[in-house]
C-alpha cells in the first residue's frame, strides 16, 4: 500500500470517528490503570470498575495502601484479576519510589515501570503525554493487517510497519480509528464488509 492511500484512509476514519479513547480517566495514572486492566475486557467493563475503584482509590498514593487481595476484589470483573492487580500494584510502587508520585511522560521510563509492556506504555505517552507513539492490541493488529496498512505476522512488526507507511503526527489518532473500525465492521469472526466506511479502500476487499 502507498502512502498517499493509507493517507486517504485515515482521513476518511477520522470523518467516522473520534480520536480519543473510550476509556475514562481524569489522570495519567487513572488511564495507565485502565489500560492494564482493559486487557482482554472491555472498556465498558473497565470504566464500570473504575468508576468505584478511583472514587477512593484514584491516585498512586491512596492505591497503594490497597492489598493485592483488596486490589482483586475491586477488578475481579475485569477478569485476569490477579495479574492485573500484581500489575498495577508493582508499577504504583515504582511510580512512588523512583518517580515521585508521578507517571513517567517518556517511553522509555514508562516501559521500565513493573508490568507496564509496550502496549500499554504507547497508548499512556500518546494519550496522556500526547507524544507520538501508535499501540497495538488486538484490534489494531487484526484491522491493520486485514486491509492493507501492514502485512506482518506479530504485533511488534505491525507496529513498525505502521510507523513507516503513517506520517508521525497521524500514529496517536491511527491507534483509536483502527479500534473503533475493529469494533463496528472490522470484526475478527464477521466484518461487515458491506456497510465499511473504507470499504473501496480496503485491500481485502479490492482482492475479491
Amino acid at each position: 500500500m502507498t502512502k498517499t492511500k493509507a493517507k486517504s484512509i485515515i482521513e476518511k476514519l477520522s470523518t467516522q470517528f473520534t480520536d480519543k479513547p473510550a476509556l475514562n480517566f481524569s489522570t495519567p495514572y487513572q488511564l495507565l490503570v485502565a489500560v492494564i486492566l482493559s486487557a482482554q475486557c472491555t472498556d465498558e467493563r473497565v470504566n464500570k470498575v473504575t468508576k468505584i475503584l478511583f472514587e477512593k482509590y484514584g491516585t498512586p498514593q491512596s492505591l497503594i495502601t490497597l492489598s493485592q487481595t483488596e486490589l482483586e476484589s475491586y477488578i475481579f470483573s475485569c477478569g485476569l484479576y490477579k495479574s492485573k492487580a500484581e500489575h498495577i500494584l508493582s508499577a504504583t510502587k515504582d511510580i512512588l519510589q523512583i518517580y515521585d508520585g508521578q507517571v513517567p511522560n517518556t517511553l522509555a521510563d514508562l516501559q521500565k515501570l513493573a508490568g507496564v509492556g509496550r502496549k500499554t506504555a504507547n497508548v499512556v505517552y500518546s494519550v496522556a503525554f500526547k507524544g507520538d507513539a501508535i499501540a497495538v492490541d488486538t484490534h489494531v493488529f487484526r484491522v491493520a493487517n486485514r486491509i492493507g496498512l501492514a502485512k506482518a505476522t506479530n504485533v511488534l512488526n505491525t507496529e513498525k510497519q505502521l510507523m513507516q507507511i503513517l506520517d508521525k503526527k497521524d500514529w496517536s489518532r491511527t491507534h483509536h480509528y483502527l479500534i473503533y473500525l475493529g469494533r463496528s465492521f472490522c470484526k475478527s469472526q464477521k466484518p461487515d464488509c458491506a456497510s465499511c466506511p473504507i470499504n473501496d479502500l480496503c485491500s481485502k476487499n479490492l482482492k475479491r
